[in-house]
């Protein structure tokens, strides 16, 4: 902190490239999804109350956390050493990859936020057969990583903020999944565990 700009430059470029990157995916893939006459963003419309809650503490999560994120690049807001800075980097790259394989393998069937009427897949296959919610998984390593990169207390907490709300969001899905899929969910749900991994 308060250091000069040429010395700031190198994380400060790193961290913009994950932010740009990973939301690049996002809107491009919103984008994409539109023009084939698909509404993706699902937030919050004429859901139950518990539901509603959700999703927009969820949104007002999301939302903040880059607010934060790019005020604290910006300010160069950081109590981290250059190897931890550089790890996170790297796990910030890793949930990029992660969210683009995603939102691929998922094609059409991508939401953000639990659709009310729109027929959708269940999809189990590349990225999803070790993951439940790869797409949300990215997210959290995104946050992680960024947050490594630019450890202050206010990014601590606008980072938590988002993955808490992504779990409570995760939840609720699943609850969604099984009513729309049945057996087939569940027995999907017994062979690959919510973020990363799978039984044998």
């Amino acid at each position: 902190m308060n250091r000069p700009f040429e010395e700031r430059l190198p994380f400060f470029v790193l961290g913009l490239v994950v932010l740009a990157i990973f939301y690049g995916i996002y809107f491009t893939k919103m984008f994409v999804q539109k023009k084939h006459g698909i509404q993706t963003r699902q937030i919050g419309k004429r859901k139950e109350k518990e539901l509603h809650t959700v999703e927009k503490l969820m949104s007002l999560a999301t939302g903040s956390v880059v607010i934060a994120q790019l005020l604290s690049i910006a300010f160069d807001w950081n109590y981290m050493p250059s190897n931890a800075r550089f790890t996170g980097f790297c796990i910030g790259m890793i949930g990029d990859l992660v969210f683009l394989v995603s939102v691929i393998c998922m094609k059409d069937s991508w939401r953000a936020g639990i659709p009310e009427s729109d027929k959708t897949k269940l999809v189990t296959g590349g990225i999803y057969k070790y993951s439940r919610n790869p797409a949300f998984f990215g997210f959290d390593l995104m946050y992680v990583g960024v947050l490594l990169m630019y450890f202050n207390p206010v990014s601590l907490i606008f980072s938590l903020f988002p993955m808490i709300m992504l779990h409570l969001q995760i939840l609720q899905e699943e609850k969604y999944m099984e009513a729309t899929f049945g057996r087939e969910y569940v027995d999907y749900k017994k062979k690959t565990f919510r973020y990363l991994g799978r039984k044998k």
